[in-house]
């Protein structure tokens, strides 16, 4: 597992763009909008290049 902090993530609306984009590549994940971090159980390269896709700055933790 590896967990990405991206603190442009400030809403419910970017979390749910971050599940549709992993859930669409099979990559088992959770994001916890609180302390802005995705963990993500899968391929972390793929999934940090998604979220920087998305417009996020992923930031390993």
């Amino acid at each position: 597992m590896k967990t990405f902090y991206c603190e442009e993530i400030a809403c419910g609306g970017c979390a749910a763009r971050i599940d549709k984009a992993l859930d669409a590549a099979g990559i088992r994940h959770s994001v916890d909008l609180e302390n802005k971090t995705v963990t993500v159980d899968g391929p972390a390269g793929q999934a940090a290049e998604i979220l920087s896709d998305l417009g996020f700055t992923p930031a390993e933790r």
